[in-house]
Parts: C-alpha cells; structure tokens; sequence
C-alpha cells in the first residue's frame, strides 16, 4: 500500500489514486459516493486528500471482497455520516448470510450422502405411488413438488400415469431430503437444477468443493476488511 503517511500530510488525487492501483477518476468517484470523505479544497479549487481519506479507501477496498461492493460502500457511507451502528448492522447481515450460506451448504452436501445409490436392478419407471411411499410422503406432495419445477416425471403412454424414471427419483429424494432439513422449494429449485447441469450428484461434488472454498475465502475477506475498518474508525477518531 505503499508508506505509511504523516498526520497532516496532503495528497492529491492522483497521489491517492496510484497508492491504490486506481484512477483519479475513481478516487473521486467514490467521494462523489459518500465511500470517502468529503475532500478540503484550495483556493484553487483542487482536491486535497489526508491520511484519513487513504485509511478510508483501504477500508472500503478490503471490505468489498466479503461484503461485495453495493454493501460495503453502504457500510462507508454510514460511517462517514456518522452511523457507525448502521455499519454495523450491515456488518451483522453480511455474516448472517454467509452462515446462512455455510449451512445451506452443509445440507446440500448431507443430503447428498443421504441419498441411495443405484442398485442397478430398479426397474426403468416408477409409479408415483410406490415413489411416493419409498419417501414417506403423499402423491399429492409429489404432484406440488412437479408444479414448482422439482421433479419432470414422464407419461406413461398408454395410461397417461407420472412415470419416474432414475433422474426424477433421485430429484424426488434429493427434494425429500432437503424438505427434512428445513428448505422451502424455493430455496431448493436452485439446488436441484445444479444438480440436473452437473448430470448428477456425483460431477456436483467438484462444485461443491468451489462453493466451500468460496465461502471460506468471503470469511477471511470479512476479516481482513474488519480491520481495515477499525484502522479507519480509529483514525477518525
């Protein structure tokens, strides 16, 4: 981040600008945002930046990783006027989510592990009745989880039944298991069509690898940017 500046000490745009890897234009974007500082002016006209306004973009840049950009120039911009709470409010919400996410995570992956491989002997469709009975729930339920896009049974072409072939199954007690955990079909149509992209369970465990190693990296973004918000908050002080 380059030397550490005096109390006291100006800087230009274009200074602030290069310490960061940024353009003036940036700089003064952000200003413009409420992220920085009001800026004095001389007599000029020119903006003049201190080691405040520097701590002030330091922050907002390490806060971005974990908390994305709209959120943290929230949190700079509560502040800046003087709202610390609401900073930290935003704060809390951005690590109830990730929580949130961390155990969406942990149900998918269980759920998973729950479910039953192939045997190879299971017959080429299944009837909505015996389906609905190996899972413990009603055909009427199967029926609500097909109109919200959950399971694609096909027709049988002589009697027109719901026929579920191997796909529709494991969709069927994928949903099953989620519905046990907690998760509304709303939070599980997302989940399952993952699963339909990826062909499987089986290719899904690489992207949920990447969604683990995501969740672990937004974490230690948040606590980077924690710190360099405390900087912040104390050089204000």
């Amino acid at each position: 981040m380059g030397k550490k500046l005096q109390t006291g000490e100006r800087l230009r745009p274009v200074d602030l600008a290069r310490g960061h890897g940024l353009s003036t234009q940036a700089v003064r974007n952000y200003e413009e945002a409420g992220i920085l500082p009001p800026a004095a002016r001389t007599p000029h006209g020119y903006r003049t930046y201190t080691p405040v306004h520097a701590a002030a973009l330091r922050a907002f840049l390490a806060l971005v990783p974990g908390h994305g950009h709209r959120t943290a120039a929230e949190i700079m911009r509560a502040v800046n006027e003087g709202a610390a709470e609401e900073a930290f409010r935003l704060i809390d919400e951005s690590h109830a989510q990730l929580l949130d996410d961390r155990r969406t995570l942990h149900a998918v992956e269980r759920a998973l592990r729950d479910l039953e491989p192939a045997t190879g002997s299971e017959p080429a469709g299944t009837f909505i009745g015996p389906l609905a009975g190996e899972l413990g729930i009603r055909p009427a339920t199967l029926r609500t989880w097909e109109r919200a896009g959950l399971v694609h049974p096909g027709r049988d072409p002589l009697t027109g039944y719901r026929v579920y072939d191997e796909a529709a199954v494991r969709d069927a007690r994928l949903v099953g298991q989620l519905r046990r955990g907690g998760y509304l079909l709303e939070q599980i149509a997302p989940l399952i069509s993952q699963v339909r992209a990826a062909g499987g369970p089986e290719p899904l465990e690489a992207a949920l690898r990447d969604w683990r190693a995501r969740l672990s990296a937004r974490a230690r973004a948040m606590l980077t940017g924690a710190a360099e918000l405390e900087a912040y908050l104390r050089e204000r002080d």
